[in-house]
Parts: C-alpha cells; structure tokens; sequence
C-alpha cells in the first residue's frame, strides 16, 4: 500500500520501508513503550517484520505526528483480521486528527488485505485511548490475562 496524502492536510500515511523512518519513529514509540531500547529498536522491528509486524506512520511538514505497529494475522477466533500491537501519537499533537487518520488508514488497510476485524489490548490506566477507541465504535470484547514466566520475555511486570 502507497503513501496517501490526505486531501484535507499535508499529512503523509503510510508503511515504513525505510530504516531511517525506523529511527524516526523511536521517540514516539518510547512514549508507549518506554522499555524498549533506541540502540535495539531497529533490529527488533527488523525482526518482527519477519512474523508480520508492520509500523505505519502519519508524517507532516517532516515531523512524524502518530505511529502504529500491527500486524496481519488469523486464528479461529477472529479468522483473518488486524492485530494492532501499538498505535500513539505525539504528545503534544492529541487531540488534532493525526490518531484518527492513522486509525482509519489501519482500517482500510485491514479491509484491502481481507481482514474482517481490527483488534488491540490497550492498558487498563489509559481511559484517554479507551475513549478515542469507544468512540471510534470498538467494543471491550475481553480481558487480556498476562502471567510472567522464565526468561527474557519484553514486557514490564
């Protein structure tokens, strides 16, 4: 799928191919992520691109405004369907369309690679991101339950 300029904006929407959109996009990511290491983020991405993980971002006049990583999966729950991993905008730029744009690009995205859903966990402290995703007409459909166990596992007890 190509960039698409809005044609209300100077946005850019699209996917990174690039490694120095990688880069670009860290500070954003961390907002959301905070153990997640710059010096490793490149290659973990590089390496999550080989299961399916894609980042997209909303770019304008060279700043990026929101990111999101998902990825294109199935299960029998769900069949084929859109599992977005993170999905943050800058700080200073909430409230300003730039998280909506990317989360219906993520939807067309989702509907042009024949997913019937769009799914996300999001953090049970985030009543912010709860309202935007209420809003945008999702439903609480489960808990997520996580139990830590042996070894390196990336997540933050």
């Amino acid at each position: 799928m190509k960039k698409r300029r809005s044609q209300d904006t100077a946005d850019d929407i699209g996917l990174v191919r690039l490694d120095a959109e990688i880069h670009r996009c860290f500070p954003l990511m961390r907002e959301l992520r905070p153990q997640v290491r710059e010096s490793e983020f490149l290659k973990t991405v590089r390496r999550l691109e080989k299961g399916g993980f894609r980042l997209a971002y909303v770019i304008e006049h060279d700043d990026v405004k929101a990111v999101a990583g998902f990825r294109v999966t199935e299960n029998l729950d769900n069949g084929r369907f859109m599992y977005v991993d993170d999905l943050v905008t800058k700080p200073d730029e909430r409230s300003k369309g730039y998280g909506q744009r990317l989360f219906d690009w993520l939807i067309d995205y989702a509907g042009a690679h024949g997913c019937g859903a769009l799914t996300l966990d999001s953090g049970v402290q985030r009543f912010d991101a709860h309202r935007f995703y209420l809003r945008n007409r999702m439903r609480i459909s489960s808990h997520h339950f996580w139990l830590a166990v042996a070894g390196e596992r990336g997540h933050v007890a």
